[in-house]
């Protein structure tokens, strides 16, 4: 049997040193994510990029600008979009689910309080970038 952990734990990556997530990363972020990383010295510039959906994380030659060879250089202060991952909610289905692309998501444990949190993220999201737009 499989131990979980709680999803902001983020265990299973630390303990298997998996970053896969990071490569070609496309995680949004928000106002908070934004604020959060300036604080801790970053320019806007050098960590993220607007795209007609809102601002993501940037990458560097395929990888978060965050992720070097020990892990993420943000960690305790990451998005919290990679705090969520990999829950990650389906448009298709039009629910949340554990990514099929993370090969530990059998490791993590989903409350109802991280599908609060996955839905308030999107809803706030969708909120800024439709603020951005002056989309009523």
């Amino acid at each position: 049997m499989v131990k979980k952990h709680p999803l902001s734990s983020g265990i299973p990556c630390l303990r298997h040193k998996c970053n896969l997530c990071c490569l070609e990363t496309r995680m949004p972020l928000s106002r908070d994510d934004i604020k959060q990383i300036l604080k801790l010295g970053y320019s806007l510039e050098y960590f993220a990029a607007k795209t007609s959906e809102g601002w993501r994380l940037k990458n560097r030659s395929g990888r978060c600008v965050f992720l070097d060879e020990e892990g993420c250089k943000i960690y305790p202060q990451r998005p919290e979009g990679c705090r969520l991952y990999p829950l990650v909610y389906n448009e298709a289905s039009e629910t949340a689910m554990l990514d099929d692309l993370c090969p530990h998501n059998d490791e993590f444990k989903v409350n109802d309080e991280d599908i609060e949190r996955l839905v308030n993220l999107l809803a706030r999201l969708e909120k800024e970038r439709r603020k951005e737009h002056n989309i009523p």
